[in-house]
């Protein structure tokens, strides 16, 4: 089997970890593991394989002879070294904002659209962690009965503002105060209608992200999309309350059937034995778990569904390497 050298960019972050975690997991066949951080980083160990690796600043030729580099930085950062990246050679594969909004940079969610991961010219976008783990859910009911419009509201775990998140919450809790808080209030017992800075339409950039995403994965420009967006005190599992409306009939019935045949996403819906997705069934795993369907009766053909993902998984290290399998 054919090896390559993959780099991860911001490989000490909550992300960057996932991904070496994630690499290993599914066997990608790696020759060389770069890990790539700040300066303030360089040296540090990280385990992999048996064994250890030290991190490398970035600095000028550290991308040389890579293959693929898996991007867990900044946007700011990305879009800085992307011309680098390319003019060595290698792939990027982005889980940054950078290059979402790019009509040559492909945004993939591989159980959807992994297709379009061939169409690349050095750069693949991969897509935010509410959006993945929600289009999860929805794709096989739009794939069978079309989609017209999604309203949705999120519950995001802490892990998706990183390392910081999870370390103000885990502080909160224990009745500390948090030195660098990620949060402009306390998480610990509270939920925080707010991510991100604020757009001129007075929607959230995480909510614009949710609405102009999904249109591209999903090739439906037109789609009518609402969105909420929350931070609530979980770990690292993001929960999503969602409303859609299909183009043609569809049964409670058959959107469980069309779930229950979809890649990479469960059915766990029996409300009677108590089964519904939770943070705490779909922590560190892969699968997108999908229930408490019922009928939308505020529009035509409406449905109503809950689905839980892991944010640091499916939502962001997982479906990176996915992504760059497909490459190899």
């Amino acid at each position: 089997m054919k090896t390559y050298t993959v780099a991860i960019l911001g490989a000490t972050g909550a992300v960057g970890r996932e991904m070496m975690k994630v690499l290993a997991e599914r066997a990608f066949p790696v020759h060389e593991l770069r890990l790539l951080a700040s300066p303030r980083s360089a040296g540090v160990l990280l385990p992999w394989q048996g064994g250890e690796i030290a991190v490398r600043a970035v600095e000028k030729g550290c991308f040389d002879g890579c293959d693929i580099v898996l991007g867990a930085a900044s946007s700011t950062l990305a879009r800085e070294l992307a011309p680098e990246i390319t003019a060595a050679g290698a792939v990027l594969v982005d889980n940054s904002s950078a290059f979402r909004h790019e009509a040559e940079v492909p945004l993939v969610v591989p159980e959807i659209n992994g297709a379009a991961a061939k169409s690349h010219k050095g750069i693949i976008a991969n897509p935010n962690c509410s959006t993945i783990i929600t289009l999860m859910a929805v794709w096989p009911i739009a794939r069978q009965f079309g989609l017209k419009s999604l309203t949705a509201a999120t519950y995001q775990a802490v892990s998706g503002a990183g390392v910081g998140g999870i370390a103000q919450l885990e502080a909160e809790i224990r009745g500390e105060d948090c030195d660098s808080p990620a949060f402009p209030h306390a998480i610990a017992r509270n939920v925080i209608p707010a991510i991100g800075s604020l757009t001129e339409t007075g929607d959230t950039i995480e909510e614009a992200k949710m609405r102009h995403e999904g249109r591209k994965i999903m090739g439906i420009p037109g789609l009518r999309v609402a969105c909420t967006c929350v931070r609530v005190p979980v770990m690292r599992c993001h929960s999503i309350a969602v409303s859609l409306e299909t183009e043609r009939p569809v049964t409670v019935e058959a959107a469980r059937a069309a779930i229950a045949g979809g890649a990479g996403v469960a059915l766990m819906d029996d409300f009677s034995a108590g089964i519904y997705p939770m943070p705490v069934n779909t922590e560190n795993q892969d699968t997108v778990f999908a229930g408490r369907i019922r009928p939308d009766e505020t529009r035509e053909h409406g449905l109503t569904l809950w689905c839980c993902g892991d944010q640091l998984r499916k939502g962001a290290a997982t479906n990176t390497v996915q992504i760059a399998e497909l490459l190899v």
